[in-house]
């Protein structure tokens, strides 16, 4: 919330507000960071692609990437399985990279789940 102080000036101040909205925020971070953690999983375990990943890590589902990135949700689809993945050409690769504003040798590389500690900075 914002305040006018001694001088006139308006500074944030503290609200009794803020606290469920902490609240509320630290729960929904919860869910995102088991949606990377299993996104990790799967891609590690060969059962999905880094897109995959990406897509948890950004708070997407294909049909948002797929807006983003100007292809077809089933484009999407296909790519978010490993040997969709494989097949991608440079020209995709460098979309969806610049989507999720990385360099398009990063979007192959995924973390480690268990050398990683998603937190809510991702």
């Amino acid at each position: 919330c914002y305040a006018v102080n001694e001088k006139g000036d308006y500074v944030l101040a503290p609200s009794l507000g803020w606290e469920p909205k902490n609240i509320a925020n630290g729960q929904a971070w919860q869910v995102i960071r088991e949606q990377m953690r299993q996104a990790l999983e799967a891609v590690h375990a060969g059962k999905a692609s880094p897109l995959t990943y990406y897509m948890a890590r950004h708070q997407m589902d294909s049909a948002l990437l797929a807006k983003y990135a100007g292809i077809s949700r089933l484009k999407v689809w296909y790519h978010s399985k490993p040997a969709g993945f494989r097949r991608l050409t440079p020209k995709l690769i460098r979309r969806y990279a610049q989507v999720f504003e990385i360099s398009p040798e990063s979007l192959a590389v995924v973390p480690d789940p268990a050398d990683t500690a998603i937190d809510h900075d991702c």
